[in-house]
């Protein structure tokens, strides 16, 4: 890259707001300080250019300077990405994806979170045209063990969770299809995990099936599963990759890079 005419007079604003992202990309390509001399090659900037700009941007607290002549990205980012991911919503996130792959497959696409020992549905994109009757309504609740999403949290939950979840609430089964067994339940679990897709083959309602994929934060954490429901006979496992994508998605959306696989 061609270095940049040292002098400063004249700059336009925009170049040198440009050069500050470019210098932040920099420092934030390496854990350790950086020098200045480093840091300029990589920018492909003149080292008094280099210098003046992170000057300035050590006076905001957005560049520190461990040691003299030493650079690194400042604790103003950190707080700033703590706003940002304060404000940020599943929901908000979820729902423009969400209503892209309802259009893609024409069934209901849901989004749930879990509270406590049940799944709470949070947001719904579907249409009339999909031709099935959906019973839970937003705010709607089911119980973990009977519902796609359900299974996803319980598959994160460690061997002995999952049995105090089983005491607790005794699997209580709603169809003759409900996993009311706990090792019939901890086998579904062990294929959840293996595959990251979890499914509900009319378990919680007669007629209806449904699959779902993980929703994750920052952090890689299980925040909300996103399902797709259909009946039972038009369930179509070739959705998986698309509704794997959608999850994708809004994972990335919530800042999280670490989970891309589709399922095979």
């Amino acid at each position: 890259m061609k270095r940049s005419d040292p002098s400063s007079g004249g700059t336009p604003t925009v170049q040198v707001i440009e050069r500050m992202f470019a210098l932040i990309d920099v420092l934030a390509s390496r854990e350790d300080p950086m020098s200045l001399k480093e840091i300029s090659e990589k920018a492909g900037l003149h080292p008094s250019t280099t210098h003046r700009i992170l000057n300035d941007l050590a006076i905001g607290r957005f560049v520190d300077r461990p040691e003299p002549g030493t650079y690194r990205l400042g604790m103003r980012l950190l707080e700033l990405g703590n706003l940002v991911k304060g404000r940020l919503s599943v929901r908000d996130a979820a729902l423009g994806p969400m209503r892209e792959l309802h259009r893609l497959i024409q069934q209901p696409v849901n989004l749930s979170l879990r509270q406590g020992d049940e799944i709470v549905y949070i947001e719904r994109a579907l249409s009339e045209r999909s031709g099935m009757q959906v019973v839970r309504a937003i705010g709607g609740r089911a119980p973990l063990h009977l519902t796609s999403v359900g299974k996803l949290f319980l598959a994160m939950d460690d061997p002995q969770r999952v049995r105090a979840y089983a005491a607790r609430t005794g699997l209580a089964g709603h169809t003759r299809n409900s996993l009311t067994q706990l090792p019939q339940l901890e086998r579904e679990l062990a294929k959840v995990r293996q595959t990251g897709i979890a499914h509900d083959n009319e378990e919680l309602e007669l007629g209806v099936r449904c699959i779902a994929a993980g929703i994750y934060d920052d952090q890689e954490r299980l925040v909300a599963g996103l399902s797709i429901s259909a009946p039972a006979d038009r369930l179509d496992e070739s959705w998986l990759p698309k509704l794997q994508r959608t999850a994708d998605d809004i994972s990335v959306a919530l800042g999280c890079h670490g989970r891309s696989e589709a399922p095979a």
